[in-house]
């Protein structure tokens, strides 16, 4: 039995467009090709889908990603290593439900008390939270210099510097969900304001250029993991902090 690209993406969640990209750099090749030029999947593809997108949540490269599935190692032990892991991921989250679930019902209480909120022990907000940024992947084979460049720079960074860098990072999400729920236009200058200081916050690590600003933008929405984190703080989120930045990007980088 053999899957059309387009079933393959329904079935997995991953766009066509990544699917042809995986063709292209020899990572997914389909099983054959329609008369029609339409690529078409059997079952050792899938299976090859799955460890893919196994390793891709692991935050594997692509290209070592396509080293392990070439190498002919044993799949079974493959596959075990990765439930290992990704046990460890369960246990983490887990962890980070309880920390939501906590800062929740902190928030809550002072709420129904009507008196300024005061979050207790505020470093039982970061419990569960990953201690380094990481760069996707995919930025990885696109723009290989500018991983380079955050890599470098993540290298450098201490324990209190990764920390710090996620307190940033959500402070700046928050800011934009307020904006998106005042029902504030992308283009308003409070907005790009906000956006140039993410920008500038970026360029600690790399240097984006207009179309590879806007390509990790696009990532956000695309990528599911990237859309998840954003849709914790405000659903939506993801799609309104990539037209700000497509705004800005026409407007100061091109």
């Amino acid at each position: 039995m053999a899957w059309s690209i387009a079933d393959v993406a329904r079935m997995s969640g991953v766009t066509s467009r990544t699917l042809r990209h995986y063709d292209e750099i020899g990572l997914l090749p389909p099983a054959w090709i329609g008369s029609n030029g339409h690529r078409y999947y059997e079952q050792a593809e899938l299976l090859r889908l799955q460890q893919i997108l196994l390793m891709r949540e692991l935050d594997v490269g692509l290209r070592e990603i396509r080293a392990v599935l070439d190498s002919q190692a044993d799949q079974v032990a493959v596959l075990r290593e990765h439930h290992q892991r990704l046990l460890a991921e369960r246990d983490r989250l887990e962890t980070l439900a309880r920390t939501v679930g906590r800062t929740i019902a902190e928030l809550e209480e002072g709420k129904d008390d009507n008196a300024p909120v005061k979050i207790n022990r505020p470093e039982n907000l970061f419990e569960g939270f990953e201690s380094s940024p990481e760069i996707d992947a995919e930025v990885r084979e696109r723009w290989p210099r500018a991983w380079e460049q955050s890599r470098q720079a993540v290298e450098k960074m201490t324990a209190e510097d990764a920390e710090q860098w996620q307190r940033e990072v959500t402070a700046q999400m928050i800011r934009m969900a307020e904006f998106m729920a005042a029902g504030t236009p992308v283009s308003d200058a409070a907005v790009q304001a906000e956006v140039d200081a993410q920008y500038q916050f970026v360029c600690r690590y790399w240097t984006p250029s207009a179309a590879a600003y806007k390509g990790m933008g696009r990532h956000f929405v695309d990528d599911p993991r990237f859309r998840a984190n954003f849709d914790k703080i405000a659903d939506g989120l993801a799609d309104y902090q990539r037209e700000a930045m497509v705004f800005y990007a026409d407007a100061r980088l091109s």
